[in-house]
């Protein structure tokens, strides 16, 4: 799953697109790293959308900064479904 299609319908500006999609990244590397249960073929959809709808929901609270939003996104994923 990519971020890409939560943002077609989105109003974000192209540049603010490519940060998400780099914290997206970002936040995906960082479960797979982990040994995380939610990167298996089991988890790995649903828990990339639950990263996704963060990420977005964090930008539209005004977050811009990819570490942050990465960081957020697996902190919100582990503390939602650990």
């Amino acid at each position: 799953m990519s971020i890409v299609p939560l943002l077609t319908q989105s109003a974000f500006d192209p540049e603010l697109i490519e940060t998400l999609v780099s914290a997206y990244e970002d936040a995906w590397r960082q479960v797979e790293r982990s040994g995380s249960a939610f990167a298996s073929p089991r988890y790995r959809r649903a828990a990339q959308e639950v990263v996704a709808k963060r990420i977005i929901e964090m930008a539209q609270s005004g977050e811009r900064e990819p570490a942050r939003l990465a960081d957020d996104a697996v902190a919100y994923l582990v503390r939602s479904y650990a």
